[in-house]
């Protein structure tokens, strides 16, 4: 968020706590709160706001990676439902352009879901960003122990997702080369 902000961009965050509006308010996003799943909300959210561009970084993971099995149904939810309503909304409001993260490994239970979120991305003629693992601050990793591959630091999955801001319709794998 602060690499398009620092860019001169105009950013609204999407939380659903009211607890978050401050951290997005420090990081220079406007904070909005709204539940995806909620699509009248979210359409009200995102026209409101008139997004040239919408970028889909929703999740429902655990803060602990042990317990990530057990948040399958939940983030495969976010990615069907939770894509379809926001895809729903940037057509409504106008957008032109999508950016949404999907990942470049399959875990098990999830395939489905990835393919039916890739897909509804790409009708909206936007770019799915295949992340690998994510390591470093703020990740299931950060303690210091590298992830299998394929993988990518948040800091470089964050600088690389900027620079895609602008790339035509299509997947493209952000990772570390082998």
């Amino acid at each position: 968020m602060h690499l398009l902000v620092a860019r001169g961009d105009a950013v609204a965050g999407m939380t659903r706590s009211v607890e978050n509006t401050g951290m997005l308010r420090d990081l220079g996003a406007e904070p909005v709160v709204c539940d995806v799943y909620d699509a009248d909300a979210l359409t009200s959210a995102v026209s409101a706001f008139e997004p040239d561009l919408v970028m889909h970084q929703l999740t429902d993971l655990p803060d602990d990676m042990k317990r990530l099995a057990l948040y399958v149904k939940r983030n495969n939810r976010i990615r069907t439902e939770g894509t379809r309503n926001l895809v729903a909304a940037a057509r409504t409001a106008g957008a032109k352009r999508m950016l949404a993260q999907s990942i470049a490994f399959k875990p098990p239970g999830v395939g489905r879901s990835i393919a039916e979120h890739e897909r509804m991305v790409l009708d909206f003629g936007g770019v799915v960003l295949r992340y690998g693992w994510f390591y470093g601050p703020g990740a299931y990793s950060a303690e210091g122990r590298l992830v299998p591959r394929p993988r990518i630091h948040v800091d470089e999955a964050a600088r690389r997702t900027v620079e895609l801001l602008d790339a035509p319709s299509g997947v493209v794998v952000v990772a570390e080369s082998a």
